[in-house]
C-alpha cells in the first residue's frame, strides 16, 4: 500500500475531470483580470514610450543611483550588526547564568513579536525628540533609526537561526573541548559557533535577503532610498498629464529583485566554495605535539565531517 492513499483518497475520474475545469476555469480567471488591468494601464498611457524616455534624464537616473547607495548603506551597516547581534543573543540564550539567559530570551520573543514598522517608527520619533542630546542630523536620524530597528529585529532572528545549528553540532565536540580545559565561552566562540555558521549559512544569508527587502521601511521614516526616490520622483514627474507610476515601480522592482539574486548568488557561492574544501584528518609525525584540533577530530573522525580539519 503506498503511502499517498493512507494520507488521502484518490481521486476518481469525475473529480479529476472536475479539477481539470476548475484549474482551468481559474487561470483563465487571473488571466482575463491581468489583461483587463493592464488594458486599463495602457488607456491611461502609463505604457506609452514618453513614460520610459524619463530614464533618459540625468537627473532621474542620479536619484535612482543615490537610492540605491543609500539603500546598500542602510543594510551594510544593519547586516553586520545584526549577525554581530545575533552571535551575542545566541550564546547569551545558551549560557548558564539565568539572568543572562533570561535577558537574552526576553530580548529576542520582543523584538520578533513587535512588527519592525513600529520598532522603526518608536526609534525614529525617540531619536527626533532627543537629537540636540544624542547629536544626530536630520539624515542621521533616519539612517540610525532604520539601522537600529533592522538589526535588533534581524539580530533575533539571527539568534534563533544560530542558536539551532549550535544545538545541531555533536556533543562530542563540545565534550573534547571541555576535556582539554576550554571555558565555555571559549568552547562557544571557537567550536560551535564556527560550526553553527556554516551548517546554517543558507538560512543566514536568506535572512539577510530579508533584512535588505526590509530596508524599503525606511520611506516611512523619510529616509532617502531606493522605494522613497521612486515613489518622489513618481509624484513629481508629470508626462502625458499622468504621473509615471508603473515604469517607475517596474524598474524599482527591478532593481530590488537584482540586488536580492546577487546576494543569494553570493551566498551560492560561498556555500560552494566551501563544500569544495578538503576535509580529512591529518596524522601526526613522530614527536610533533598534539593540538586542539587534533584532539576534536579524534571526538568525531568522520572525514568530511563538521570537525574535519581545512587542508
Amino acid at each position: 500500500m503506498s503511502s499517498s492513499s493512507v494520507l488521502y483518497d484518490a481521486p476518481g475520474p469525475k473529480t479529476r475531470v472536475r479539477n481539470r475545469i476548475y484549474t482551468v476555469a481559474g487561470s483563465l480567471a487571473v488571466l482575463g483580470a491581468l489583461v483587463f488591468v493592464v488594458l486599463r494601464l495602457n488607456d491611461k498611457g502609463q505604457f506609452a514610450p514618453e513614460m520610459w524616455n524619463i530614464f533618459n534624464n540625468a537627473g532621474v537616473r542620479t536619484n535612482i543611483r543615490d537610492g540605491v547607495l543609500m539603500t546598500l548603506q542602510a543594510f551594510a551597516v544593519g547586516a553586520v550588526l545584526s549577525l554581530v547581534l545575533g552571535v551575542l543573543l545566541a550564546v547569551g540564550r545558551l549560557s548558564d547564568h539565568k539572568p543572562v539567559r533570561w535577558f537574552a530570551t526576553g530580548f529576542i520573543e520582543l523584538f520578533r513579536a513587535v512588527p519592525l514598522l513600529i520598532t522603526i517608527y518608536v526609534l525614529w520619533v525617540l531619536f527626533l525628540a532627543n537629537r540636540g542630546t544624542l547629536g544626530f542630523s536630520g539624515e542621521g536620524t533616519q539612517f540610525w533609526a532604520l539601522v537600529i530597528g533592522l538589526t535588533v529585529y534581524n539580530g533575533s532572528v539571527q539568534a534563533e537561526v544560530l542558536r539551532a545549528g549550535i544545538n545541531a553540532v555533536p556533543k562530542g565536540q563540545s565534550e573534547a573541548a571541555y576535556a582539554l580545559g576550554m571555558r565555555k565561552t571559549q568552547v562557544m566562540l571557537t567550536v560551535l559557533v564556527p560550526q553553527a555558521v556554516r551548517s546554517m549559512l543558507p538560512t543566514i544569508i536568506s535572512q539577510l535577503v530579508v533584512t535588505l527587502k526590509d530596508t524599503s521601511l525606511g520611506y516611512v521614516i523619510t529616509y532617502q532610498e531606493l522605494l522613497f526616490a521612486i515613489r518622489q520622483m513618481a509624484g513629481n514627474i508629470t508626462v502625458n498629464e499622468e504621473n509615471p507610476y508603473v515604469p517607475m515601480i517596474i524598474v524599482g522592482g527591478a532593481i530590488y529583485v537584482a540586488m536580492c539574486l546577487l546576494l543569494s548568488a553570493l551566498a551560492n557561492w560561498i556555500e560552494r566554495r566551501g563544500r569544495r574544501a578538503k576535509t580529512g584528518i591529518d596524522v601526526a609525525g613522530a614527536g610533533e605535539p598534539v593540538t586542539a584540533a587534533d584532539a576534536l577530530e579524534v571526538a568525531d573522525p568522520v572525514p568530511g565531517g563538521p570537525t574535519g580539519r581545512q587542508n
